[in-house]
């Protein structure tokens, strides 16, 4: 059996510019540090340190989960597999402070992650024992200065759940930089609702004072439990108003465009992302916040939503700097200049396109010319990060079926609104109230008050879909651009 010690790495790296350059110059102090030592070999997947079980720091750092071993026995120990694990563990404390969560079986302590999915990331990484190649010989002198290896940091406490957790989907952290967040426990699919939450506390937009007022008395009839939940969330505007404060900081608007917005006990410990993993959504028939993963969410991955996506990288910061207190430094973010610059010129044009579409002018005397900005607003959303733009979905979606449904055309107005209802089932569920008038518009476009209203030139039946087309001419026939 054995007993396990090492660290996880909480919540996993992403593919951001930043974190690479951080896992990169991580990787270069341990070649630095291990030159000469002829336990620690160099791959081009991994660093393997053979000692007890043959730990291992992948090249790609957000396949990263877990460095680790059994240090107990006598084989094991004679390796000196812990002192390893004590000095990788230092180094990576000195680059990614809090994030590096260590643990020791020992002491009834275990790492935040399941065998299953360390296993599984393990395996990403080394498919195939390569030849080995010789220890990088980097100049990182001055950074292993700082590192000052000979301080080891011992094992600390930790949160003490073993590998039969239970099966929530994240669990409440600090997160180094943005105080408190969730994190994937467990890989969560796309479409999947990870939280449905009632508010605290609703409260309409005023001045400071009036909402510090209404929040004190809201307060008062509340339990002493549901109090300090209100109490523990962050605020970024303190002073006289401290509830204001809160209220200002942490709140989500009770559906687009509301004056309302709610407070949350655990939905608004949700980051932000310029270029978000899940989209939150007010249910306004049950009276609940959802969150909805909008792709696929890897275990360990933090959760984020958009708290602002329309406009530029400069837009966006000014805002969330106005309305949250924080300058973002999200994925996109922290990229160079020039991916910045490709990113506002797409959402750039996703605004454009956008104002085109909703011109009713335009939709009524040339839907051609509708139905073709729908189409290339499709491609741009294609080339953004799909989980920041797919709220967007089911809007196009919906777009293009006016189009054809005030022009007489059932078979692509039924096609799409399938296309907006089901794009609408991942971003907020099936019970959404928005998701159920989608579906009955796909089962009977006939039932929208604008079908026919414009003209009958695009008149078919709902039953002329074609069918037996592959997906490319299917897609032609949809937008018409044969036509």
């Amino acid at each position: 059996m054995g007993t396990d010690v090492g660290f996880d790495m909480v919540p996993r790296l992403s593919q951001g510019i930043e974190d690479r350059m951080k896992w990169g110059r991580f990787l270069e102090v341990v070649k630095q540090y291990y030159v000469g030592d002829g336990q620690v070999e160099v791959g081009p997947r991994a660093i393997r340190f053979k000692a007890g079980e043959w730990p291992s720091l992948p090249i790609e750092g957000q396949k990263f989960l877990r460095f680790s071993s059994k240090i107990t026995g006598r084989t094991v120990a004679e390796t000196g597999v812990e002192k390893y694990i004590q000095e990788v563990m230092a180094m990576a404390k000195t680059l990614f402070g809090d994030q590096i969560r260590p643990w020791n079986e020992l002491y009834d302590e275990f790492g935040f992650y399941r065998w299953i999915f360390v296993n599984a990331s393990i395996k990403s990484y080394e498919l195939v024992r390569t030849p080995l190649e010789p220890p990088c010989r980097m100049d990182c002198l001055m950074f292993l200065k700082a590192v000052s290896i000979p301080e080891l940091i011992p094992i600390s406490s930790v949160t003490t759940q073993g590998t039969d957790r239970d099966t929530n989907l994240y669990e409440v952290m600090p997160i180094p930089g943005r105080g408190r967040g969730l994190v994937a426990t467990v890989d969560i699919p796309k479409g999947t609702r990870i939280l449905c939450e009632k508010p605290l506390i609703t409260v309409k937009n005023s001045t400071p004072q009036s909402v510090h007022r209404f929040v004190a008395e809201k307060l008062k009839l509340l339990p002493k439990d549901k109090q300090r939940e209100f109490l523990s969330l962050h605020n970024n505007f303190p002073g006289q108003y401290a509830f204001a404060g809160v209220v200002r900081t942490n709140a989500l608007p009770c559906g687009p465009g509301s004056s309302i917005g709610g407070i949350y006990p655990t939905a608004c410990l949700i980051n932000h992302s310029c270029i978000p993993n899940a989209h939150n959504n007010w249910n306004e028939a049950t009276q609940h916040e959802t969150i909805h993963a909008t792709r696929d969410i890897l275990v360990g991955e933090e959760i984020f939503i958009s708290y602002v996506i329309e406009g530029s990288w400069q837009t966006r910061q000014q805002r969330l700097r106005n309305s949250f207190g924080f300058q973002c430094s999200c994925e996109l973010c922290s990229e160079p200049p020039h991916a910045i610059q490709a990113s506002d010129n797409r959402r750039a044009d996703i605004q454009r396109l956008d104002e085109m579409i909703g011109d009713p002018i335009a939709m009524m005397s040339s839907p051609q010319k509708s139905l073709a900005a729908c189409h290339d607003l499709l491609q741009i959303l294609d080339k953004e990060d799909a989980g920041a733009v797919i709220a967007l979905l089911p809007r196009l979606y919906y777009d293009a079926f006016q189009i054809s449904v005030a022009h007489g055309d059932q078979a692509r107005a039924s096609v799409f609104a399938e296309r907006s209802y089901m794009s609408r089932v991942v971003c907020e569920g099936e019970d959404s109230p928005a998701t159920q008038r989608v579906k009955s518009l796909m089962q009977d476009p006939t039932k929208h008050s604008t079908f026919n209203a414009y003209s009958t030139r695009w008149r078919s039946a709902k039953t002329a879909r074609p069918r037996n087309l592959d997906a490319g001419s299917f897609d032609k026939w949809l937008w018409r651009l044969s036509a």
